[in-house]
């Protein structure tokens, strides 16, 4: 295939890198079977007609007026590597011409679930605050150092949200052998039954869980819809755990639900990314803090690259992409998640 053959892709995949999710190996041969257009999002209306107009592809989510996606005639698709659906194209349109919105988010399942499953237990068994006790020379011995702990093996769980990191949680679960309760208005009860989790009202999820864990995405339906009331009806010494976004959650209602020492909590996600130094979620004993880290693996990011070059091979041979999650015409314009500003 000569060069001017080659289909072209505009790459403006920040805040990724080519480098960041194509191993040494994969952005070879990225670069040998394709065009590549390098370019920042807030660039990608500047790049000339001719460029636009001849590019298959899209490696990132920049902005797309009606305007710019009417010059883009050849475009098959939109790859979006940051992986939170965003607000800023006209998916209708998108949908109407058969260009398939993708997204790799669900590298980012695997990861997170363990991490999810690692602060379980650490508020199960006050592995941290042991370790610090120890270190402080003020650790308590045996059955002493044991006298909130419990298992999560055979306990109650509850799961609110049930997409890919949802399904990934509960495989990780099954080894425990939980009692594992589901909430997702977005999700059927038979597919839930299908996967051996029991579909829940939210209300059921809240009150009857030992454990819960939060992995919905933020929709424009759902932010803040765990409220303070939600955290009062939970189960005291219930173990809240938030991977998702900090959005669905009324953050200070959880901050005041763990000073009481109603709940004890642990959160990869908060409102603010840094928060403030002064913020009381540095200090609160009973919370377990994780800077936005849980899926942040080398392993998650060569993943997205090797998704990406997959189907893009597909969609050469004019088959559909299956690697990449599609987006979906009723749902993509409602997601809400805030990009992120740091790998």
């Amino acid at each position: 295939m000569t060069s001017i053959n080659r289909p072209l892709v505009i790459c403006a995949p920040e805040p990724r890198s080519l480098d960041l999710i194509f191993s040494a190996e994969k952005l070879k041969k990225l670069r040998a079977g394709y065009r590549l257009v390098e370019t920042s999002a807030e660039d990608v209306p500047f790049l000339g007609n001719s460029i636009l107009a001849q590019a298959r592809y899209i490696i990132g989510q920049p902005k797309i007026t009606s305007e710019i996606l009417a010059k883009m005639t050849q475009l098959r698709a939109v790859l979006n590597v940051e992986s939170n659906l965003i607000d800023n194209m006209p998916y209708d349109e998108i949908f109407q011409r058969g260009i398939h919105v993708l997204t790799t988010g669900a590298v980012f399942s695997l990861p997170v679930a363990e991490l999810g499953i690692g602060l379980a237990l650490d508020l199960a068994r006050d592995i941290t605050q042991a370790d610090l006790d120890f270190r402080k020379g003020s650790e308590k011995w045996g059955g002493d150092g044991n006298t909130t702990s419990r298992l999560l093996s055979g306990s109650d769980v509850g799961i609110i949200g049930f997409g890919d990191l949802g399904k990934a949680l509960r495989r990780m679960l099954a080894g425990f052998r939980c009692n594992i309760k589901v909430y997702d208005p977005w999700v059927p009860p038979s597919i839930l039954l299908d996967l051996e989790v029991t579909p829940s009202s939210l209300d059921e999820v809240l009150e009857l869980s030992d454990f819960i864990f939060v992995v919905a995405s933020v929709t424009s339906e759902n932010q803040k819809f765990i409220t303070a009331e939600s955290f009062a009806s939970m189960r005291p010494g219930a173990a809240f755990i938030l991977l998702s976004r900090a959005e669905v959650v009324d953050f200070d209602a959880l901050i005041a639900s763990v000073e009481r020492g109603h709940i004890v909590a642990a959160s990869d996600v908060f409102p603010q990314e840094p928060m403030p130094l002064d913020h009381p979620v540095r200090q609160i004993s009973g919370f377990l803090r994780s800077a936005h880290r849980a899926g942040a693996l080398d392993f998650s990011f060569k993943q997205m690259g090797n998704m990406v070059l997959e189907d893009l091979d597909l969609m050469d041979r004019d088959l559909p992409p299956m690697r990449c999650k599609r987006a979906e015409r009723e749902t993509a314009k409602r997601m809400r998640s805030r990009p992120v500003e740091k790998n």
